[in-house]
């Protein structure tokens, strides 16, 4: 299955994430892939702090590769970016395929992941568009679950 929608703002791309946040459970995968500065930090983010009891700053994983959150429901949350990631085997290390099964996991540039690619993933992809600050979001999936998670979700 697959939905795209155009969303005109940062605003709008930050409301839709909220969104979704409050559809999420433990298990689930985003993979989020898109072009450098096409907004999946952003997006990333506001899903995130929607999601806490005190809102904190949540800074790109760029660097530390993987940065882990509490949600308000006691669910962890891990937010991981690949783009540096020289090898699929230092994903152990990381501890990010066991956390798959057990936390919200939001994955920049999953084309890392390779053949550890999660089966069950919402893949959600963002491009700028021509229009000034304009996203077009590209959510896909296979996995029967995120048919009714999604049902309205872009309404």
């Amino acid at each position: 299955m697959e939905i795209t929608v155009h969303l005109s703002s940062p605003d709008q791309t930050a409301s839709l994430a909220r969104t979704l946040a409050g559809r999420l459970r433990a298990g689930d995968a985003l993979l989020l892939s898109g072009d450098v500065g096409a907004g999946k930090t952003h997006f990333a983010r506001a899903l995130i702090q929607s999601l806490m009891t005190v809102p904190e700053d949540v800074p790109s994983p760029t660097f530390t590769l993987v940065q882990t959150y509490d949600a308000a429901s006691g669910t962890e949350i891990w937010h991981a970016d690949l783009y540096r990631l020289s090898d699929p085997s230092e994903l152990e290390e990381l501890g990010l395929m066991e956390a798959m099964d057990t936390a919200i996991c939001l994955i920049e540039w999953p084309d890392r992941l390779t053949s550890l690619r999660p089966r069950h993933a919402l893949d959600i992809t963002l491009t700028a568009t021509d229009a000034e600050d304009g996203r077009r979001l590209t959510a896909s999936w296979s996995n029967p679950e995120w048919n009714t998670k999604l049902n309205d979700w872009i309404a």
